[in-house]
């Protein structure tokens, strides 16, 4: 079987990127011929390592890349929709894969009109309520009704849509085409923190979605009650300046923003916590990597996600969005008893076992192969 998956790029260190990667290499192995075609790759290294038996095309449009104010890049937009859309076709029509899957990029749009012969399948990896929780007001907040409305019509022309949790399925509603399969695990290990070193770790984009912001607010509540105690933010993106400004004004202690490492794996085991303050999410690479390392996790209730993964109490706390005295409290917490850390931690790695790779995937044949 000829599967194609198409992304603006693979060039990140995001979460969609590292499950895409996990995915690829587990069918290429399995014998299935996997191409990855990408729009905005523009140049740069893959992120994770890929099979070299993938196949990579970038298409070159570079959405990201615009010249001039804000309405001559709207102005080019439609000229770069329609070269992507040109491109696109050529190269499938070249390819003519048995399976076409859109990562809900700009292609999502007109990708099902394109008649190469292949079945369509679109994966969502955000909440559908994800455009509304930007919290943006006057012509934006139409603006993002307008494109939401809109994502409730492209999703009915694939043979398939994919979400990532039961949560989010329901906000969708009884759509004929659609099926939950979780991301799986990028990795799995024999080895799990001891939960004793004193560190407490984040991880992700630094832009609206992960609301670090907050996290550092909430921080600065705790940290000079713990001087022994250090919080580390693993990331990059367009918010770091603002973060690390806030960091510097606030003179908060015990902090650090973090460059994305290829070797989480080593971070997790050296670290005691992890923490999540998102506004929205899909289903979180983070948490499900926390929990296999044998971390408990503080994390707010945001749609999707934490509700699927988390157990209140056992594994972790769920805190309401923006209740940061309850996240402090939550935090405290774990920071003052060790065994409660090692006990949730424990209970983290066995919940951590519903998302191995092997059963996530077992999920994604059965739907290529029906």
């Amino acid at each position: 079987m000829k599967i194609v998956y198409c992304i603006p790029a693979m060039a990140n260190s995001g979460g969609m990127e590292r499950v895409l990667s996990c995915k690829a290499n587990y069918l290429v192995s399995l014998g299935y011929e996997v191409h990855i075609i990408t729009s905005d790759q523009m140049g740069r290294s893959v992120f994770f390592p890929l099979d070299p038996r993938i196949q990579l095309h970038d298409l070159g449009i570079n959405h990201e890349v615009t010249n001039g104010s804000l309405w001559q890049k709207i102005l080019q937009f439609p000229l770069k929709r329609w070269r992507h859309e040109k491109a696109l076709r050529a190269l499938l029509f070249k390819l003519r894969a048995d399976v076409v899957i859109s990562m809900f990029g700009l292609e999502s749009s007109f990708l099902p009109r394109i008649e190469d012969g292949s079945r369509k399948i679109l994966e969502y990896h955000f909440s559908k309520l994800k455009r509304l929780q930007y919290n943006r007001k006057g012509f934006w907040r139409k603006l993002d009704l307008w494109y939401t409305k809109q994502d409730e019509q492209i999703v009915l022309l694939y043979d398939d849509f994919v979400v990532l949790t039961e949560e989010d399925r329901q906000l969708w509603g009884d759509l004929p085409n659609i099926h939950v399969i979780p991301n799986p695990l990028p990795f799995e290990s024999d080895e799990v923190s001891i939960c004793e070193a004193k560190r407490i770790i984040a991880a992700g984009r630094y832009n609206y979605q992960k609301n670090f912001e907050e996290l550092i607010e909430i921080w600065a509540q705790i940290a000079p009650q713990h001087p022994d105690w250090r919080l580390d933010i693993y990331g990059d993106g367009e918010e770091r300046t603002n973060l690390q400004r806030q960091i510097d004004q606030g003179t908060v202690p015990n902090i650090c923003l973090q460059r994305p490492t290829k070797d989480m794996p080593q971070v997790y085991l050296q670290s005691s916590l992890y923490v999540m303050t998102s506004h929205y999410e899909g289903l979180p690479m983070v948490l499900l990597e926390a929990q296999t390392m044998g971390l408990p996790i503080v994390a707010y209730a945001c749609q999707c996600g934490p509700r699927d993964i988390i157990t209140h109490g056992e594994d972790g706390y769920i805190i309401e969005p923006h209740d940061k005295d309850s996240f402090c409290q939550a935090l405290l917490r774990l920071m003052k008893d060790e065994e409660l850390r090692k006990r949730m931690g424990v209970k983290a790695k066995v919940a951590s076992k519903r998302y191995t790779l092997e059963s996530v995937m077992e999920q994604w044949i059965k739907l290529l192969t029906k």
